[in-house]
């Protein structure tokens, strides 16, 4: 398909293109493309933008990653598809993080293929294919993870998560980032940092955030989050750019 940069939608169309090819290769399920447009939805309430409350609730993920004893980034299909490549950045940023496959909607096939399609992106170690660990608690396959990855992890940011296993990480004593437009999803609530962005701009932000903490020494404690204040925030975004579009003028029909 053909798309031209001057189309207003050139962006989002080429991500819908993007998502389509990878369902076509096996990454992304159809349910995930149900899911991709929900959170479109959302990010145009949002005024399709980095809010300055999402960009502080990154730069303080970075910090707890960066100070975490073992902090593990969970990539789905979808996260796969929409950003690999900010993925292996902030694992490079990072090499203290690693990047572990889970899945829903899990075959073994479909690991493999969104393990290599993150190899293919620069990320060395893809931990998750063949998992060694259950999450007690919870009856979906997102409950199969990594002994040396999810299952032992202090800090997990899960982007485009579910609510499920954020709530089951969260009962474990493991602190969980979440990545995620909509602010009053279950992952959103049941986050210790809820992030509200889309997950390409919020995971090259903590990359950036990351990389730039190198010369500092990790801090012995995470620094604290105020989650119910992020989430109130991200609301408050959304209510600003529903009043302004609601003061456009509307635009006059042809012919009249």
């Amino acid at each position: 398909m053909r798309l031209s940069p001057r189309h207003p939608r050139y962006r989002s169309l080429r991500v819908r293109v993007g998502l389509a090819d990878a369902l076509r290769d096996g990454l992304v399920v159809p349910e995930g493309l149900i899911a991709h447009g929900r959170g479109e939805a959302f990010d145009y309430l949002l005024g399709e933008r980095t809010s300055p409350s999402a960009r502080a609730a990154e730069r303080v993920a970075a910090e707890w990653l960066r100070a975490a004893r073992l902090p593990v980034v969970s990539v789905n299909g979808n996260v796969a598809a929409l950003a690999a490549r900010e993925v292996a950045r902030l694992a490079r940023a990072a090499p203290n993080v690693r990047v572990e496959v889970n899945l829903f909607h899990r075959t073994p096939e479909r690991a493999r293929r969104i393990a290599d399609r993150l190899r293919r992106a620069g990320v060395e170690e893809v931990l998750g294919v063949e998992p060694t660990a259950r999450i007690p608690g919870l009856p979906s396959d997102r409950a199969r993870v990594d002994r040396r990855g999810i299952f032992a992890a202090d800090v997990c940011l899960v982007p485009l998560e579910d609510g499920d296993r954020a709530e089951a990480l969260r009962a474990r004593g493991q602190k969980v980032i979440s990545v995620d437009l909509n602010p009053l999803s279950r992952t959103s609530r049941a986050a210790d940092l809820p992030i509200v962005d889309e997950v390409s701009r919020a995971l090259g932000h903590i990359a950036d955030d990351l990389r730039r903490l190198r010369s500092r020494p990790p801090s012995p404690r995470l620094r604290p989050f105020d989650a119910a204040a992020a989430r109130a925030a991200a609301l408050r975004t959304i209510d600003r750019e529903l009043t302004r579009a609601a003061a456009r003028p509307r635009t006059r029909r042809a012919g009249r």
